[in-house]
């Protein structure tokens, strides 16, 4: 099993900054991708960014531009700029293996005057 631990976020004003931070631990060697999703009060989880190994980052559309996922097997960040009232929402770690999901504990993003 991977176990996902995840620092980072709070309450910010539109268009300031925020970085999250995950640490994995346990099977990691078995890690083919880590992201970032995100769920906001009455919506569906949705993906944020994702990066696999050796693979290029992906990013939800409402994100691009503003938001930069970086790290490796072990640790992953999301450099999240710019950011907007909509982007308030709690926000998981998640590291995905051939047979199996892990998430992270979820963390508060919270953007407002």
């Amino acid at each position: 099993q991977v176990q996902l631990v995840q620092s980072g976020g709070g309450l910010v004003q539109p268009g300031g900054s925020l970085r999250l931070s995950c640490g994995a631990s346990g099977m990691i060697f078995s890690i083919e991708a880590m992201g970032w999703y995100r769920q906001a009060p009455g919506k569906q989880r949705e993906l944020v960014a994702a990066i696999t190994s050796g693979g290029s980052p992906n990013y939800a559309d409402s994100v691009k531009g503003r938001f930069t996922i970086s790290g490796d097997k072990y640790t992953v960040y999301l450099q999240m700029n710019s950011l907007k009232p909509e982007d308030t929402a709690v926000y998981y770690c998640n590291a995905k293996t051939s047979v199996s999901d892990s998430w992270g504990q979820g963390t508060q993003v919270t953007v407002s005057p």
